[in-house]
């Protein structure tokens, strides 16, 4: 099961590495001024958070196949990790959205009159405050895409919530979904505890 743990991980790593800064970027859409960037950007957020994963997954993997007839790849990795960032790049970006506008208009009106330009006030004051605010939340979807890995299993990517199946099938016992519970308890352990000690870190920043 050891190949399944490191496709899992790398589903879980590369999801992360690329849906957080996707997540800023759609936020900053959605914010826009611009009527028609600000609604095609929230419909789109709507689609992604209102159809199950496990359908974006097909769609990304066989979508290709269906409208253009191309070949479906046998580097699964790559489809399975876009349907993920693209999924949860949806819901940073709504978290990223509501921290952002929780923080006290006054506060962009002092850095202008400081001398601040709307980048340094973005970066120096906003970032800093935004990313005490959503911490919790964010945390809360990073150990939900742990457990959210083994929907790759639909694609008929080999990672461990798969290999644990077919071992219990072959073997026709139900101790490998036990091993396969057993590390995804794990890893959100490890993660949970991460995110705390960030978290802790950020106590002397009080909102």
């Amino acid at each position: 099961m050891s190949e399944g743990l490191g496709k899992t991980c790398a589903i879980f790593f590369l999801t992360l590495l690329f849906a957080l800064p996707l997540g800023i970027i759609v936020a900053l859409l959605r914010m826009s001024k611009n009527k028609v960037v600000s609604n095609v950007t929230r419909f789109i957020i709507s689609v992604l958070r209102g159809t199950p994963l496990m359908l974006q997954l097909l769609a990304v993997t066989y979508g290709p196949y269906y409208l253009f007839g191309w070949s479906v790849s046998r580097k699964k990795l790559i489809p399975v990790v876009i349907a993920f960032a693209i999924n949860y790049a949806a819901y940073f970006a709504e978290i990223y959205r509501g921290g952002i506008e929780s923080v006290p208009k006054g506060q962009n009106e002092a850095a202008e009159v400081l001398g601040y330009s709307k980048f340094q006030t973005f970066v120096r004051i906003i970032i800093p405050q935004v990313f005490k605010r959503i911490l919790p939340s964010v945390t809360n979807e990073v150990v939900t895409l742990v457990k959210d890995t083994s929907m790759a299993f639909t694609v008929s990517y080999q990672e461990m919530f798969t290999i644990g199946k077919q071992i219990a099938n072959s073997q026709t016992s139900f101790l490998p979904f036990v091993v396969a519970g057993v590390f995804y308890f794990l890893f959100n352990a490890i993660v949970d505890f991460g995110m705390g000690r960030i978290e802790k870190r950020l106590d002397y920043y009080k909102i």
